[in-house]
């Protein structure tokens, strides 16, 4: 084969390979240098991207300076919404955290997830996510994810069918029970399934070993850990959920309120912070563009809007009703946002209704996963809406919570209070505030409401529509009796080794 001078071929690439090919290299070393730099040079495999889904619980709107809170500061959550898109109208699954979490979980909203309340079980744990159920873990797994949740759990103890380790979580670390994370300071909490105690705490008030910093401390170190392959992190962050107690009150020590507001503050900054160092270890791991993160809210603001806190910080700021437990815009519109550099618009404010039922579908389509046998979803991908497009568009949304019930459909709100109750509506592009109940002069709207409440919703012998069932009821006196004996006895598991710093 005729050969030439590389300066004087002009198809031939020159590069160090072409070079050595030219020279008196033995024949087998040459081979073995070029197989080498083919795989150097080779482009890099496009890796799946992490999805880390940050559920605060508590949080609102009007919390966060990025939505105008004033006497709270949030620079690292504002900063976030800077760099990422922020929503006004993402909603939650329902208005209480536990359903709120399994309607994420299992991609299912409040009418067909088979967690649709708060339902505690005796001596700990709560109702469990059941066998057959395909979660969200459990498809970042068959993508070949690590997966881990840090902070509350809330889906099942681990002798149940919802143990997480049974619901596709490789990782568990914090409050496996949620009456256990009503403290900040509890006498102990799980590693893995693991309990473990917190030196100084009785479980009553502040002690000296602070929860969130063992959660946020080994959630960093996970990420550090697993940085190299895909992962799916879901940080169930309790803060700033009540009690309002922290470690420091920071910067608001000596603010001219009172103890509960200063606590409230601190805690909503320290939530700030904490996901901000989450941010910074992203992109000092160099994975921030690989890595798309979703922060939101599980049920609005706790407390009502003639409370002391909601006074002083003016949480209904937005001007929409409700609270948490409620099915009004305040208890569903989350204070939400969405980034992943090079991917999310920077700088998006957008108002387009989405649910948390839509992160699943989402995931599967960013994933490439092919989910295990048996899911199902009432969501729809948001991926070409996280881009900057348009929200996919649906018949409606629907929620359901101790006997209340709620459907979006198109720019009209029905809330029924009760199964014995009326339907009212209200026209939420003029009215947010859901201020004016347009049931008597829509009485087309009423009947439509009507069929879509009733097709939206299974028959679950756990969740009657009308009340709670009397096996319910007897749980949740059980268990909230084993909780103020355990807490008046700082009652601690037998087989809780001492912590590991």
């Amino acid at each position: 084969m005729q050969t030439f001078p590389l300066s004087s071929t002009p198809d031939r690439p020159v590069s160090p390979l072409n070079r050595l090919s030219d020279s008196n290299v033995p024949a087998p070393l040459l081979a073995l240098i070029v197989l080498i730099g083919a795989i150097c040079l080779a482009p890099a495999a496009e890796r799946s991207p992490n999805f880390i889904f940050i559920l605060s619980d508590d949080i609102a709107q009007g919390d966060l300076g990025c939505y105008g809170q004033e006497l709270i500061q949030t620079p690292r959550l504002d900063q976030m919404a800077a760099e990422g898109t922020r929503y006004m109208q993402a909603y939650c699954g329902t208005a209480v955290c536990a359903p709120s979490r399994a309607s994420f979980f299992t991609g299912l909203h409040s009418g067909h997830s088979p967690i649709r309340g708060n339902y505690e079980l005796a001596p700990e744990g709560q109702l469990p996510l059941p066998a057959e159920t395909v979660t969200i873990a459990e498809v970042a797994k068959s993508a070949g994810y690590a997966t881990a949740t840090f902070g509350k759990w809330g889906m099942g103890f681990f002798d149940t069918t919802g143990n997480p380790f049974k619901q596709g979580v490789d990782r568990f670390y914090g409050y496996n029970c949620q009456r256990l994370a009503h403290s900040y300071f509890p006498t102990y909490m799980h590693d893995d399934d693991q309990p473990f105690l917190l030196p100084g705490n009785d479980g009553q008030g502040v002690g000296e070993t602070y929860a969130q910093e063992l959660i946020q401390n080994e959630m960093i170190r996970w990420v550090k850990a697993n940085a190299e392959k895909p992962f799916f992190l879901f940080y169930a962050v309790t803060l700033p959920h009540g009690r309002y107690e922290i470690d420091d009150l920071g910067i608001y020590k000596d603010k001219p309120w009172s103890e509960k507001e200063k606590a409230f503050a601190a805690m909503v900054t320290r939530l700030d912070s904490d996901i901000g160092e989450l941010l910074d270890t992203l992109k000092e791991l160099g994975i921030a563009k690989d890595t798309l993160v979703i922060i939101s809210g599980d049920n609005g603001a706790a407390t009502a809007p003639e409370s002391d806190v909601s006074q002083r910080f003016k949480q209904d700021r937005n001007g929409l009703r409700g609270y948490k437990g409620k099915l009004y815009e305040g208890a569903l519109r989350q204070a939400a946002m969405a980034w992943w550099p090079g991917t999310v618009p920077a700088g998006r404010v957008d108002a387009q209704p989405w649910a948390f039922w839509d992160l699943m579908p989402t995931f599967v389509e960013i994933s490439g996963a092919t989910p295990p046998d048996g899911y199902e979803t009432d969501g729809l991908s948001l991926v070409d809406y996280l881009k900057g497009g348009k929200a996919p568009q649906r018949d409606s949304f629907y929620w359901e919570l101790n006997g209340q019930q709620a459907v979006r459909f198109g720019q009209w709100k029905a809330v029924r209070n009760a199964i014995n109750k009326p339907i009212e509506i209200y026209d939420l592009e003029k009215d947010p505030g859901e201020s004016t109940d347009l049931a008597a002069t829509r009485p087309d709207l009423v009947k439509e409401a009507g069929t879509i409440l009733i097709q939206s919703r299974r028959e679950d012998p756990n969740w009657l529509l009308g009340t709670r069932t009397p096996e319910h009821e007897k749980s949740a006196r059980e268990a909230w009796k084993v909780k103020r004996w355990r807490d008046d006895n700082q009652w601690v598991p037998e087989n809780a080794r001492p912590l590991e710093r």
